[in-house]
């Protein structure tokens, strides 16, 4: 006899006449299972509501319920139909075996009952049961996984919908915290006729404080920040931290602008008092922008945006400032805007234009060359002044491609004058940060000068001060590639930025510009004169030649020659003109 399993594998035995399930349990003896008998359809049914045998062996032909039946009834329960039945029958015709087929059957055997086929139909069957089981086990298995898995999900969707709607640094509300805030109390505020404000406050130069402290001090700094803010604000006004260092205010019931400018003061004055970290004491400014509730605003981005907008505004005014977002900044926002188009169009339609304004030799009294300008002839307002437009092509980087076209206008006019006879021509041409820092400046300026065919000796950048010294090592670089490149660089504006005479050794060009506010006032008698004097002669000791700029009288023109200045421009010469103008000029002074 072989040995038994642990836990024997069960059969139910359905027969309403019992000698059928002694000769079955006879017949499986020796193979360790576990038999059940019900005597007729209905207790097997009822025995199925308690247990679940592994195989049934089902007699066909019984009394009030006969095996079809039972098998029907079994196969359309849930618990049963994955229960393999084995029909047992007399009957061998191939309909009444099609009969057990439908009726849910999954094996035969036949009476008289053989014990080898017995045995290994049940085997067969267990074989289908058992991995019924297996799938049955793993299918619970995933359930869990599924299940455990969704309790993960919800607890990370928590975790990140707690991260998404608060600052883990400060503890406070988030950006999208005030949006969705935002978007309900506009909602009452048109429904109730009731106001709100909201202040954008910016930490002026925040970034150095990380930078000389270290991120740890500094986070720490924030954190001590957002709670002087809280501990000043009602308690119906909120605190958001909607940025590295910034942070929102949102103020309800506000009465008009007077309360709300006290209100932006008092806040102001809470920075007044330094902020202590450990050992460090530290002073923070901020800026404040405003903007309050208006018929306009349907959305919380918009009045974000005006209140970041206001913001700005006010930092350009220094730190330590607020500003309320009103319609003057709303048309000035406009105008840029529409400046900003313009302008870009403007390049594609080749509007911008280079004006001319002669460099004098004051040893010979000749022209020796021309500082390019750069002018913008607008299709309905007329030349527009560089003063308007050149600070917003700054802004946008777009005075790169703006400046090579320049530069390409005035390198072709150059040639021009060169091949009408006028060989001794320098053209000096302005840089500004953006475009002395862009990288790819040298390609550029070695394409145009082999596209126009002058040589790089008679192309002079004006280069200012801050262009220098933001970036020293790049500077360095920058320079050398130039001088090899044989293209000339001048400091422009000379003496009015940082401290020049430090870095002209670092930084050696060749010509130092002084700027016009140094010769208005010029006099023998006056400290201009001296500071002049001691330009000319540092410029000339580090082999570098000096321009003045802003020349409007004689008299001004003859104290630079006295000094040995060697070059000058201004009105006294004449003022900045057209091509066909400069040209024209040309032939009446040197007779081109």
């Amino acid at each position: 006899m072989s040995e038994q399993p642990t836990n024997p594998a069960s059969i139910l035995v359905v027969d309403d006449e019992v000698n059928g399930f002694d000769v079955i349990e006879t017949l499986l003896f020796d193979q360790g299972y576990q038999l059940y008998y019900a005597p007729s359809g209905e207790k097997a049914l009822e025995f199925l509501q308690t247990c679940q045998p592994d195989v049934i062996l089902l007699d066909v032909m019984m009394p009030e319920m006969d095996g079809m039946e039972v098998c029907r009834r079994v196969k359309a329960g849930y618990d049963g139909q994955y229960i393999p039945i084995i029909m047992v029958t007399a009957l061998t015709a191939k309909e009444n075996l099609a009969q057990c087929l439908q009726a849910g059957a999954d094996d035969f055997v036949g009476k008289p009952i053989n014990g080898l086929e017995l045995r290994a139909r049940v085997a067969s069957m267990l074989r289908i049961r058992q991995q019924h089981k297996n799938i049955e086990q793993l299918c619970l298995q995933l359930q869990s996984n599924n299940q455990n898995l969704e309790a993960e999900v919800a607890e990370r969707t928590k975790q990140l919908q707690q991260r998404i709607h608060y600052d883990p640094l400060t503890g406070f509300p988030s950006r999208t915290s005030l949006l969705e805030t935002l978007e309900r109390e506009l909602s009452h505020c048109q429904k109730y006729n009731q106001s709100l404000a909201l202040l954008y406050i910016d930490c002026d130069e925040f970034n150095l404080i990380n930078s000389s402290l270290g991120y740890e001090i500094g986070d720490r700094i924030l954190v001590a920040i957002s709670e002087r803010l809280s501990s000043y604000l009602k308690s119906e006004d909120r605190l958001f931290r909607t940025g590295e260092d910034e942070f929102c205010i949102l103020l309800k019931s506000i009465k008009d602008t007077k309360e709300l400018s006290e209100t932006a003061a008092d806040i102001l004055q809470l920075f007044e008092e330094s902020f202590v970290v450990e050992s460090y004491e530290t002073f923070i400014s901020v800026s404040i922008g405003i903007s309050l509730t208006n018929a306009e605003y349907q959305n919380p981005q918009d009045m974000v945006r005006d209140a970041d907008t206001a913001m700005y505004k006010a930092k350009t005014k220094g730190p330590g400032t607020y500003r309320i977002f009103d319609q003057e900044l709303k048309n000035a926002i406009g105008k840029r805007l529409s400046l900003e188009n313009d302008l870009r169009r403007a390049l594609e339609r080749k509007e911008f234009i280079v004006y001319y304004q002669p460099i004098i030799n004051l040893k010979t009294e000749q022209i020796c060359g021309f500082e390019a300008l750069i002018r913008w002839q607008h299709p309905q307002r007329g030349m527009v002044s560089p003063g308007e437009f050149i600070p917003c092509l700054e802004d946008t980087g777009f005075i790169v491609p703006v400046g090579l076209e320049v530069m390409q206008q005035a390198c072709q006019q150059l040639k021009t004058w060169q091949e009408q006879g006028a060989t001794d021509l320098e053209m000096s041409v302005n840089l500004s940060v953006r475009q002395f820092s862009h990288p790819t400046l040298l390609e550029d300026l070695h394409r145009i000068i082999q596209t126009n065919n002058i040589h790089p000796s008679d192309l002079k950048l004006e280069i200012t001060e801050s262009a220098i010294v933001d970036n020293p090592d790049a500077t360095v670089t920058s320079i050398q590639k130039m001088r090899q490149a044989q293209i000339k660089l001048a400091i422009d504006d000379f003496g009015t930025g940082y401290s020049s005479l430090s870095y002209l050794q670092k930084f050696p060009v060749d010509n130092l510009k002084v700027d016009r506010s140094f010769v208005k006032s010029i006099s023998e008698n006056h400290r201009n004169y001296y500071i002049l004097q001691e330009i000319v002669k540092l410029g000339q000791a580090l082999g570098m030649t000096v321009t003045a700029e802003g020349i409007e009288t004689e008299t001004q023109m003859r104290q630079l020659q006295n000094l040995g200045c060697e070059y000058a421009q201004g009105y006294f010469f004449a003022k900045p003109m057209s091509g066909e103008e400069a040209t024209q000029l040309l032939r009446e002074k040197i007779a081109v």
